[in-house]
């Protein structure tokens, strides 16, 4: 295809890219990635492309979000010390240490582990229980972390549980992000629904709030080593801020199961492509 059709190619997927990635919390850089690799690009150059993106769906969807009332800004601020340091030792390791092929395979694992865990949804423990925040040091109510977020029926409260864990968790989640450049989103969402018990929209806000802020850390190495081209950027970046504000607009009418299940089935899918990608050397 030529350089117009090539860049056609590119917008429109980003656009659905975004809109997912604001839907879900898992950053348009899960869903671009694959594509580009899919359409010829070296995973590394697709890789700049999508921490770009994923700067600029957080950039699109997190001031909705934050107006709306859905994002925990204390915690997103919190957790982001660990992904940071995370995005900056994974941007280190995916440019000196890793193989592409290494990479894409790794990539697809922690793809499907995240679609498994996601559909074993854990009960939310009550927002005073008591032996969760004995076993935090009270860190949630030193920081102050617990919040509410808008309902149907008003604004419900909800507690933040397992600090530490999702601490440490969120460091992982900067790794991948600065490895594969897909803001960590799914990771994250876990992280937040799974370890600290947010509620699901409030994962996915807070989720989209924190993974611009992690994939500038990691665009940052890349963009010195020359991985980030502009005639691939550009257009993914033009695609997915639009999409990301689409997809922010959809959030409040949306239905949590739904949201999971299209978690879910999406990354199945992007990590069955980059594992098939990688083992018949395609990356």
């Amino acid at each position: 295809m030529n350089v117009l059709e090539f860049s056609l190619v590119l917008w429109l997927g980003s656009f659905a890219a975004g809109g997912l990635g604001a839907l879900t919390g898992l950053g348009g850089g899960v869903v671009i990635v694959p594509l580009l690799v899919t359409l010829g690009v070296d995973i590394r150059y697709a890789i700049g492309a999508a921490l770009v993106s994923v700067i600029a769906t957080s950039s699109g969807a997190a001031a909705a979000y934050l107006k709306e009332g859905y994002t925990n800004l204390r915690v997103g601020m919190v957790l982001e010390i660990a992904t940071t340091i995370g995005a900056l030792t994974g941007a280190y390791l995916g440019s000196r240490v890793f193989p592409t092929s290494a990479i894409a395979v790794i990539f697809g694992l922690v793809l499907f582990a995240s679609a498994y865990l996601q559909m074993r949804p854990q009960p939310h423990s009550p927002p005073t229980a008591r032996a969760e925040r004995l076993a935090d040091w009270h860190l949630a109510d030193w920081l102050r972390l617990d919040s509410t977020y808008p309902t149907p029926e008003g604004p419900k409260s909800y507690g933040v549980q397992r600090v530490p864990l999702g601490f440490g968790i969120m460091y992982l989640a900067g790794i991948l992000s600065g490895l594969f450049g897909i803001g960590s989103g799914a990771v994250k969402v876990l992280a937040l629904d799974q370890a600290m018990r947010l509620p699901f929209k409030v994962s996915t806000t807070t989720s989209n709030f924190m993974i611009g802020v992690t994939a500038a850390a990691s665009a940052g190495l890349y963009l010195r080593r020359g991985y980030i081209d502009p005639g691939i950027a550009m257009p993914v970046t033009l695609g997915v801020l639009p999409g990301a504000l689409l997809g922010s607009m959809m959030l409040g009418r949306a239905r949590v199961r739904v949201l999971r299940a299209l978690f879910a089935i999406v990354i199945v899918a992007l990590a069955a492509q980059m594992i098939y990608n990688a083992v018949t050397g395609r990356v």
